[in-house]
């Protein structure tokens, strides 16, 4: 079994991004900005709900939150699963399993060598989701999976996801763990009398799958923070093609191949 990257070995952190062994090691402390606006996402009415001293509630659109999306049992199979698999030391203290092609994105370039599909234990969960009306015609193209402990200091910074080669929506099961997925705004909502930076706390559930479509897709930041990992938690996050792949796209007959290929369910880490 690999390891948990807390007996000795380098973490894989680079440029400004840390995790507590490297921070030990070389002294770096990892700063996190100050949020000037908190709100909760309320997954029945769909709204940012104010906490105390903010304005008033506002829609927050672009979330689908699905609680028991797997049971006890499956989630232990696919964590025993999944552990058989060598884990590779990732940035922000995290371990990782890719399940995709290999992709330059600031080049726009997508290598097939190598990618060999999605894994097997994935694709009852796939078939699951297609019947959800979020997720009408989801095929995901690829899988990463990914394992936070406290003990390593594992967080993800505020980001967007590629919009090239990745789709509209990002899909997630979340497991082992509750957590909070932090959505940030750098530059307000002055439309609502929020400037400043803006954050909505959305809370996973264990054994939750959450979708991020529209605004929270593109306009809002995601991040999974340092003190919202109490203990292991793994996430596996799929990933659909964009137009530019899909029939009547410009690279039509490549997302043709990457789909084919990840469909197969032959699929072990890249």
């Amino acid at each position: 079994m690999a390891s948990d990257g807390t007996d000795g070995l380098p973490c894989a952190c680079k440029g400004i991004r840390s995790c507590l062994l490297c921070e030990k090691l070389k002294g770096r402390k990892q700063s996190e900005a100050e949020v000037v606006h908190h709100f909760l996402y309320d997954p029945v009415l769909r709204l940012a709900v104010r906490k105390a001293g903010e304005p008033a509630s506002f829609p927050f659109p672009g979330v689908f939150l699905w609680e028991n999306f797997i049971s006890e049992e499956e989630e232990r199979e696919l964590i025993s699963k999944m552990d058989q698999d060598a884990w590779i030391q990732s940035q922000s203290g995290r371990r990782k399993q890719d399940f995709g092609p290999k992709v330059n994105f600031k080049k726009r370039k997508v290598r097939l060598g190598g990618f060999t599909g999605l894994p097997g234990l994935s694709r009852d969960l796939v078939h699951r989701m297609q019947k959800e009306p979020a997720l009408s015609g989801f095929q995901p193209v690829e899988q990463c999976n990914l394992d936070y402990h406290p003990q390593r200091g594992s967080a993800i910074d505020p980001h967007l996801d590629d919009s090239w080669l990745w789709g509209e929506r990002l899909v997630t099961i979340n497991m082992l763990s509750d957590t909070t997925l932090a959505m940030s705004l750098d530059q307000g909502l002055p439309e609502l009398g929020l400037p400043g930076e803006v954050q909505v706390a959305v809370r996973l559930p264990r054994r939750s799958l959450v979708v991020l479509f529209g605004e929270a897709r593109h306009r809002w930041k995601h991040a999974i923070h340092r003190k919202d990992i109490h203990g292991r938690r793994v996430c596996s996050t799929y990933r659909e093609l964009s137009a530019e792949f899909l029939p009547g796209g410009q690279q039509a007959e490549l997302g043709a191949q990457l789909l084919n290929i990840a469909l197969s369910f032959q699929g072990t880490p890249v």
